[in-house]
């Protein structure tokens, strides 16, 4: 290209560069009209909300002073980059701490949630079953204990990503601790007031505007931190139990869920609980009103053998945009349950398929071993011997009359077995030979039977106490003797080789005076064995329990012996 027509073409460029803007001027923006910078703004504010879930008002910078390259008042003078939209303001995390005198809950403004619980009266054990210092926590670290979820037609709100603000007050002696957010255009209110003396909070919730057919959801915990000695038998005990309306409560073991499975329970509702070995979280329904629409049980993911991790949701209906509910955030002390009512005591529910027979006779033995330690003051170790003793006391009469209703069967049994050799041709005189034999001897053919009964009775109790042991924080830490805690296993194994011992000796002086055949003498050996091996890993005062009542249980065996002796028929020597 020539040089003068790139010369032309320069001189032609810069004159369109600047006779258009003189040309043609950009117009003047009219009052109060919006500007790509105001613009701007807003859609930066909008793009906070979305991001953060907070709303803001922030102030607008004068569109002249912005475009004549100023700052608006509060803006500094920073890149236009951190000045494209002013900071919004963030509701910061805050934690309410109530101290009631059992207590200290932890509440959050960030979704209304409880978040821990500590029990003053309780402190954590090390392994040997001592005290660690530090009080029992229920809730594991990043878990809540209790957290809400919105339901309304078509929509689902997670709370727990909501902020909301925190109005402490006092109202007749008890604190609360009110949560106010706004969700959309429903302004939702849930309210704490914590009962001074008590694990239990009183929980109410209002949801203004809300259709028909809402519901708050609310989530138990997915698990509990574990303050026991013994962790892996803790975490054993982990369940969940519901209680519905006319029925005995029901328990769901986290280890009897597959991992995502799920079961869904109709109401009306009582009452569900989270627990552990020890302590619970419970949710109930006010007393009088309907309970809870339903509840939903999901099984976690296990990292391991063991089911550590579970969820529950309970479905509460909202009627008039409201809804109220009691917690028990504590220990499973049996008068502490009772108390609450609508059958709370049973939320360990025990027996499976018998619950109808042995809860009621868990419940009955727990009362007495409370009256037992209010009345004679004994720390819970003596009061099991002197329990075991009582037991044996009082069934002295009826084994009595069992054992020599047993001897007297022994001695007929010759005569019973010459009898069947003789007509065992003819059933209808072989009946009536024996009947003869019974009536001589003040006998019928039931008396083995009646005399097996008594020796039965103890075995309800013994059932009784193994599932007592399981939950009855009354024993917890209790040590006595060499153990420390009676709750837990004998560390050096001694009670389970002596309870062993004396049930080998109780079956040696049970057959003086006897003609024991093969099977009797084996028997004799292979019983103390196995229930040395089925004591070992059980707790150390149900070993102390079963000990004693061997031990009480030597003499009549060997005065009854010592009758047997004397009836033998004198050996003739030749």
């Amino acid at each position: 290209m020539e040089p003068r027509r790139i010369a032309l073409a320069v001189v032609l460029m810069a004159a369109v560069l600047i006779l258009t803007p003189i040309l043609f001027p950009s117009p003047v923006p009219a009052p109060g009209s919006k500007t790509a910078v105001t613009d701007s703004l807003r859609l930066a504010d909008s793009a906070t909300v979305a991001s953060t879930g907070s709303s803001t008002n922030p102030v607008v910078a004068d569109s002249a002073t912005v475009a004549a390259g100023g700052t608006a008042p509060g803006m500094s003078a920073l890149p236009d980059s951190l000045n494209a939209a002013p900071k919004p303001v963030v509701l910061p995390v805050d934690t309410a701490v109530v101290t009631t005198t059992p207590a200290v809950f932890r509440t959050t403004n960030r979704g209304a949630a409880l978040i821990g619980v500590e029990m003053q009266q309780y402190l954590a054990l090390s392994n040997k079953g001592r005290t660690k210092g530090g009080p029992v926590e229920l809730a594991k670290a990043g878990d809540r204990l209790l957290s809400f979820r919105l339901v309304t037609p078509g929509d689902t709100v997670a709370l727990n990503t909501q902020m909301f603000t925190t109005t402490r007050t006092e109202e007749n002696g008890r604190a609360v601790v009110r949560y106010d957010a706004t969700v959309g255009a429903r302004a939702i209110t849930i309210a704490y007031s914590f009962l001074p003396d008590s694990y239990r909070v009183n929980v109410s919730a209002v949801v203004k505007g809300a259709p028909e057919n809402s519901f708050l959801l609310i989530d138990m915990p997915p698990g509990f931190r574990s303050s026991e000695s013994d962790t892996t038998e803790d975490q054993s005990h982990l369940a969940y139990a519901y209680k519905l309306d006319q029925q005995n409560a029901k328990g769901v073991a986290f280890r009897s869920l597959d991992p995502g499975e799920r079961r869904i329970e109709t109401g009306p509702i009582n009452w569900t609980v989270a627990k552990n070995k020890y302590f619970l979280l419970g949710v109930l329904a006010p007393k009088g009103v309907p309970g809870f629409a339903e509840v939903n049980f999901t099984g976690g993911v296990r990292v391991a053998k063991a089911a550590t991790r579970s969820e529950a949701t309970i479905v509460a209906s909202l009627k008039s945009g409201a809804v109220a509910f009691e917690v028990y955030a504590g220990p499973q002390e049996f008068k502490r349950l009772v108390a609450i009512g609508r059958s709370f005591e049973t939320s360990n529910p025990y027996g499976g398929w018998l619950q109808g027979v042995v809860q009621p006779f868990a419940t009955m033995v727990i009362r007495l071993l409370l009256w037992m330690k209010s009345t004679l003051g004994l720390s819970y170790g003596w009061i099991l011997v002197v329990f075991g003793v009582a037991v044996r006391l009082i069934l002295w009469p009826l084994n009595q009359k069992a054992m020599r209703s047993s001897m007297q069967m022994q001695r007929i049994q010759p005569h019973l077995a010459e009898i069947q050799t003789k007509y065992k041709g003819d059933p209808t005189k072989l009946q009536a030979e024996m009947m003869r034999v019974y009536k001589e001897h003040g006998m019928s053919p039931f008396s083995s039977l009646s005399g097996c009964l008594p020796m039965l009775i103890p075995l309800p109790v013994f059932f009784a106490l193994f599932f007592v042991f399981q939950n009855t924080i009354e024993f917890r830490g209790v040590s006595f003797l060499w153990f420390p805690d009676i709750s837990l296993k004998d560390p050096f194994f001694v009670l389970p080789v002596l309870v062993a011992i004396t049930a080998m000796g109780l079956s040696y002086i049970g057959m003086r005076g006897m003609k024991a055949n093969e099977q009797q003498k084996m028997m004799m050996y292979l019983m103390p064995a196995m229930m040395m091996v089925i004591f070992f890993n059980m707790a150390s005062g149900l070993n102390l329990y079963y000990f004693v009542q061997n031990l009480a249980s030597l003499p009549q065996q060997w005065l009854i012996s010592q009758e047997r002796t004397k009836a033998q028929p004198p050996v003739v020597r030749g």
